[in-house]
């Protein structure tokens, strides 16, 4: 009992420390980008590598997603013969849900995955020591670039995830159900309001931010060898993930009480 009790405690322990140390992560990449930000050739070259080499892969998501609900949400209102409200839950769904949270999850694999490989490595190989060596902090020359790039390209990412899902359930909807041309796209700018993108846009910023710094954090506390790497690459894409479909709550929470509160 004591052996286990002592090991629930060391576990406590360090996850706490890793929270703090994450903190101090996150606090440092917002000093840094203030007080000296990089380059712009520098956040450029990231934004190439982490956004435009993901568009196939937030495409393919998006379209796909906008159909599987068009077929879905024909399924049960044709039973209540309001099918042409499809359009309506396609927009909205996409837009304010499944548009940035899906988008999140693929960058958090392709991209994030990435991030916490490849600071990883340069902390197996001492790459990122030799940084503090040369006067250089890790954080302002690593993290902070692609922390700007994730930030600025997942709402990016996000609204053109949400386009091409809407023209993917129109596709289903119109060419291949028979759904009203007509009513389907004016269901889906009737029920879709200024709030409803804009509420999208805001968790796409924060859930950009969270790719960036959990999986920098994992790669720069990678563990020795190719298997240190391999589980800091894990450990952020798993946590990452998670981390996403939690925020997405509060997140929710809190557009909707600033919507009753301003908009109402």
């Amino acid at each position: 009992m004591a052996a286990g009790t002592s090991t629930l405690l060391e576990r406590a322990a360090g996850t706490c420390r890793g929270v703090g140390e994450y903190a101090n992560l996150v606090v440092q990449t917002f000093g840094w980008i203030f007080r000296q930000p990089p380059r712009m050739r520098i956040i450029t070259d990231q934004m190439f590598r982490l956004g435009v080499r993901s568009v196939p892969v937030v495409v393919t998501t998006g379209v796909f997603t906008g159909m599987v609900l068009a077929v879905q949400s024909y399924q049960q209102f044709s039973r209540l013969q309001v099918e042409n409200i499809i359009g309506a839950l396609v927009t909205v769904s996409m837009v304010k849900e499944l548009g940035p949270v899906l988008t999140a999850l693929m960058l958090a694999g392709r991209i994030g995955s990435s991030m916490a490989a490849e600071l990883g490595t340069m902390k197996v190989t001492e790459q990122v020591d030799a940084l503090r060596t040369l006067g250089s902090n890790p954080i302002q020359y690593l993290v902070v670039p692609r922390f700007i790039a994730c930030v600025l390209l997942a709402p990016a990412l996000t609204v053109l995830a949400d386009g091409v899902g809407i023209v993917g359930g129109w596709l289903v909807g119109v060419q291949l159900l028979g759904v009203d041309n007509h009513y389907f796209w004016y269901h889906a700018a009737d029920y879709t309001d200024t709030w409803d993108i804009l509420a999208g846009v805001v968790k796409a910023f924060v859930f950009g931010g969270i790719i960036a710094t959990i999986c920098c954090y994992k790669g720069l506390n990678a563990g020795h060898g190719a298997e240190g790497v391999g589980q800091a690459t894990t450990s952020a894409n798993v946590l990452t993930c998670m981390v996403i479909l939690v925020s997405n709550f509060f997140l929710a929470i809190v557009t909707t009480s600033l919507y009753d509160i301003f908009m109402r």
